[in-house]
């Protein structure tokens, strides 16, 4: 069959079914632009969340932050320190200057390329310089060997313009903070998330149908006999729950007294068993501190001892059946409700976060004294912090945070409890 009689009758086809071909092909677009367009948005969900906090459009939840962009690391469940829009970093010098390579493949959510120029940490103790499109460097004032750890907080460009799978569609402000943020992703999912100032505010607008999920309350007890919604639950291992005691009130000056408060509570009571202030999913956890089991033996020398535990009105159950506890075993005990640290209290029990590093210095080290909710001062504690801020190798540093451990749970500046389970509710 020759290539001029296969002209001939494809063009003799062409003329006869020309009609329907063009129909085919109007037809085959439409088809196209329903599938590419119109589609997704009939199949799309839309979920509103609401949160608890007051927060600036540079300072978002690391929950919804990491959804829109990424940092030049990333961290793991464990708390090791993995690349992410940084492919790769080195120091020199032990830790005081730090050159991150950025990933050639890292891109914008507007398709350009992540270059050095965009990255726009700020720190009080350190210096930036933009060594190429491709590598940028930190000078640190001190040797800091968790500062890896701290790049893994999310970058944005222009606002809140990222490289995540979620983009922002819409916020709106009140005062300079977020009141109402919109995601969107590739399929035109869409989460809103609205800010609350209290737990109570953001129940009230669930029962009045304002948002569909309350993300992370750690009490569901209101909800008990609703039949309308479903919970899910999640231990939180990034937080720890602990009896904090003020070391400088002269009741509390001597470890004896501290550790018989501490023999006093039947740990069994709680789930999710904290024994320190590491994550036990952490590389550096010790499981081989003091439990301090309850020993009743151990209590007889405090028991005229008159204590007043301070909590937030979410830790109010916890901090009363401490006080019962306490009570019948001759320690009296009574309880404050407040809405922040005291300037003084004696006993106060609070939900903390546990740094993805093992570094805790801001917690318990004597130098810092607003954030060392215990007034704690212990040389050797302080020494073990400051090694293990400036060590490099991760064995080594481990060796230190293990014994870091081992003696603060020892001098027992906080009661260290459980790590608490957050709720999530949803309507169905």
């Amino acid at each position: 069959m020759s290539p001029r009689y296969i002209f001939r009758l494809i063009q003799a086809f062409l003329k006869r079914f020309k009609a329907i071909i063009f129909l085919g092909f109007v037809i085959g677009i439409i088809a196209f632009l329903f599938l590419s367009f119109l589609l997704p948005s009939l199949i799309s969900t839309k979920q509103k969340v609401g949160v608890v906090g007051r927060y600036t459009v540079d300072d978002l939840p690391y929950s919804i932050a990491s959804k829109i962009s990424s940092g030049l690391t990333k961290i793991d469940d464990n708390g090791n320190v993995l690349p992410s829009l940084a492919k790769s970093w080195e120091t020199s010098d032990g830790g005081k200057t730090w050159v991150f390579y950025i990933d050639e493949n890292a891109k914008w959510q507007d398709g350009k390329k992540v270059i050095s120029a965009d990255i726009a940490y700020e720190f009080t103790d350190a210096s930036v310089s933009k060594i190429s499109d491709q590598a940028i460097r930190f000078n640190l004032d001190s040797q800091f060997s968790a500062f890896p750890v701290i790049l893994n907080k999310p970058i944005f460009k222009k606002g809140l313009l990222g490289t995540g799978e979620w983009k922002v569609d819409d916020v709106v402000l009140a005062g300079g903070y977020v009141q109402d943020l919109t995601l969107v992703n590739k399929t035109k999912d869409k989460l809103i998330y609205r800010f609350y100032p209290s737990e109570e505010r953001m129940i009230l607008s669930f029962k009045l149908g304002e948002i569909d999920i309350i993300n992370k309350t750690q009490d569901i007890e209101i909800f008990s006999k609703w039949k309308t919604i479903k919970t899910e639950e999640i231990v939180s291992y990034d937080n720890f729950v602990a009896l904090f005691i003020n070391t400088e009130n002269e009741k509390f000056t001597e470890k004896a007294v501290r550790q018989a408060l501490n023999y006093a509570i039947d740990k069994e009571q709680f789930k999710n068993r904290a024994l320190g202030p590491i994550s036990p999913f952490s590389w550096s956890y010790n499981p081989q501190v003091k439990p301090y089991l309850k020993d009743i033996e151990k209590v007889e020398e405090i028991k005229d001892l008159e204590v007043k535990i301070s909590t937030l009105p979410n830790l109010i159950r916890v901090a009363e059946s401490i006080a019962k506890e306490w009570n019948e075993l001759g320690i009296k005990t009574e309880v404050e409700v407040v809405t922040t640290i005291p300037e003084e209290y004696e006993l106060f029990l609070a939900t903390v976060d546990i740094p993805k590093d093992p570094d805790q210095y801001s917690l318990w080290h004597s130098t810092q004294t607003s954030t060392n909710i215990s007034r704690f001062k212990n040389p050797r504690v302080d020494k073990l912090l400051e090694d293990g801020r400036t060590e490099l190798d991760q064995e080594t540093r481990k060796k230190i945070y293990l014994d870091f451990q081992r003696f603060l749970v020892e001098e027992v500046p906080a009661i260290f409890l459980y790590h608490p389970i957050n709720y999530t509710v949803i309507r169905k």
